[in-house]
């Protein structure tokens, strides 16, 4: 080894070391650490080019950026001391937003720019620094994991931003204003943020304190399962510091709020299912939190100031305007089977169809009307050709037949046992998902809605449906009555289609900021939270 390399590995020893150090100690650099060797215009160095394209080349959206524009420097000319205190700033606090900060090496960044010497090293810099701004940039606004490849059933695009044009937008911009805004803007993804470090405070101070044990408590009880029971509702936020023992008004509310917040019903008393609850530890809702901010990058784009908002988890439909819920119903979902879980992804809502038919999926007649149809059962389906007309059923052998190669359609005509009751809504999609009536009225009082094959049906569809007409027509139940008496099949365009969103969120808040939570009904949440893991997310706590 020379004596060159010796002074080099000592140095980038020593700067590794100090990076760590001020890193460790919430120390954000300033540009003042990344003073460079001056230089001239990187176009005028053909080593700096060599090396920045060399550095680039397996970055297809990097390398054409850098192509289109010289190979001009963003990073590393004496002028870009805002970018890189920006970039850095940024970086040591990722792990805030629950994302992996290991993955973009920060004390390698910093060594990188410390150890400039040469040309050559300011262009394997450069090129480091644009890899790790554009990973960071994708990760923070549009997600770090690709989910549809950890569970089939989220099938949402992505809105992945492209690197030449992120680096083209980011190079004439203000870079402090530039990097917030990565972040989704949508006020959810602020609250959650918010929430994650109050809750990481919390469990800096030890947490919600002790657990509750022992049988279900009542108003008028007293003991010390009372004082438990009030001691972490305090911890907790739902109690102001009181020192009673006793459990009176004042707890009761605080109880039936703790309920409202966390989808049971809200009767004051805390049984079975409130305690157990209770007794979730915080560092397992901050996992819930954590992966709600990374449900949140998925979902950056622009959602309507009118949308649709199904929250399968919450086993709820609302009408969303302006971030304020107008409209809102009890829904059931589906059944927890996977191939009958209800995807997740986004669309919009063209049409309301009235007195609708059904024709059913083929996986549906295969799974549960195949053998009573061959039997002459199910007189009320009815056998549909290629050409859309009904084919009487002693016209058909059934046993030459299977689900697979059936060639008719099978169809229930509107009525009032129809599974699709009285209206359906449409958001036409691949997965034949969408919403709907049921004459099934039990399901939506049950407490755990997970009873369809993936469609979501609606408690109240009729108001529903006149919350949506509302925006064009003057008298929406004149209309939809009218055309309901028909019992004629009818499509009602929507004149502007409206956007849907089908989310899974364990973890949400209110619009003042206040979290709920929900359980993990299809196990996702956890798969995804182990998938964080694994990408490098790890779990802090904040001191308050």
């Amino acid at each position: 080894m020379s004596g060159l390399q010796r002074r080099l590995g000592r140095r980038l020893r020593m700067i590794t070391l100090a990076g760590a150090t001020a890193l460790a100690a919430g120390i954000v650099p300033v540009a003042g650490l990344f003073m460079l060797p001056q230089a001239a215009e990187a176009q005028q160095f053909p080593a700096f080019r060599q090396a920045l394209a060399e550095g680039v080349a397996n970055d297809r959206g990097l390398s054409a950026f850098y192509r289109e524009n010289g190979y001009a420097a963003v990073w590393t000319g004496a002028e870009h001391a805002a970018r890189r205190s920006a970039l850095v700033s940024a970086l040591s606090r990722a792990s805030e937003h629950g994302l992996p900060a290991q993955r973009y090496d920060l004390p390698g960044l910093l060594s990188a720019f410390r150890m400039v010497e040469s040309e050559r090293d300011r262009g394997f810099a450069e090129a480091l620094a644009s890899r790790i701004f554009v990973q960071f940039a994708r990760d923070i606004s549009s997600g770090v994991l690709e989910p549809s490849t950890i569970i089939e059933q989220i099938v949402r695009e992505l809105p992945r931003p492209d690197p030449a044009r992120l680096m083209e937008e980011f190079s004439r911009a203000e870079p402090v204003s530039f990097i917030r805004n990565l972040a989704p803007r949508a006020p959810e993804y602020a609250r959650l943020f918010h929430a994650k470090r109050e809750l990481e405070a919390q469990i800096a101070r030890g947490g919600w304190g002790a657990r509750l044990s022992g049988a279900a408590l009542r108003p008028g009880d007293t003991g010390q399962q009372v004082i438990a029971l009030r001691n972490r509702l305090i911890a907790m936020g739902y109690m102001p510091r009181l020192a009673t023992a006793s459990y009176d008004g004042v707890m009761q509310r605080a109880v039936q709020q703790f309920q409202a917040a966390h989808g049971i019903e809200a009767d004051g008393i805390a049984g079975a299912a409130t305690i157990a609850a209770l007794n979730v530890e915080p560092e397992e809702r901050l996992r819930s939190i954590v992966v709600a901010l990374e449900r949140e990058r998925w979902l950056n784009i622009e959602r309507g100031d009118r949308h649709i908002w199904v929250n399968l988890a919450d086993f709820h439909t609302q009408i969303v305007d302006f971030d304020q819920v107008t409209f809102e119903t009890v829904s059931v979902v589906g059944a927890r089977n996977s191939d009958m879980q209800t995807p997740e992804f986004s669309d919009h809502m063209e049409y309301l169809e009235i007195n609708p038919d059904w024709t059913l999926p083929r996986s549906i007649v295969a799974r549960s009307y195949w053998s009573g149809l061959a039997a002459g059962g199910h007189s009320y389906l009815q056998l549909i050709d290629s050409r859309g007309r009904v084919v009487p059923r002693e016209a058909v052998d059934f046993s030459r037949y299977s689900p697979r190669n059936f060639p008719f359609e099978v169809r229930q005509p509107p009525g009032p046992s129809n599974p699709l009751g009285r209206v359906k809504f449409m958001f036409p999609n691949p997965y034949a998902i969408y919403l709907h009536d049921s004459p099934a009225r039990s399901l939506f009082r049950t407490t755990v809605r997970t009873h369809s094959s993936g469609c979501v049906r609606l408690n109240d569809p009729e108001e529903f449906a006149y919350e949506l007409l509302s925006r064009q027509s003057d008298d929406p139940v004149t209309l939809y009555q009218r055309i309901l008496r028909t019992g004629q099949q009818t499509r009602l365009n929507l004149e502007v289609p409206v956007p849907v969103h089908l989310v899974y969120r364990t973890a949400f808040t209110s619009v003042s900021g206040d979290m709920n939570y929900r359980d993990d009904v299809y196990g996702r949440d956890g798969r995804l939270y182990d998938a964080l893991r694994r990408a490098g997310v790890e779990m802090t706590a904040h001191q308050s």
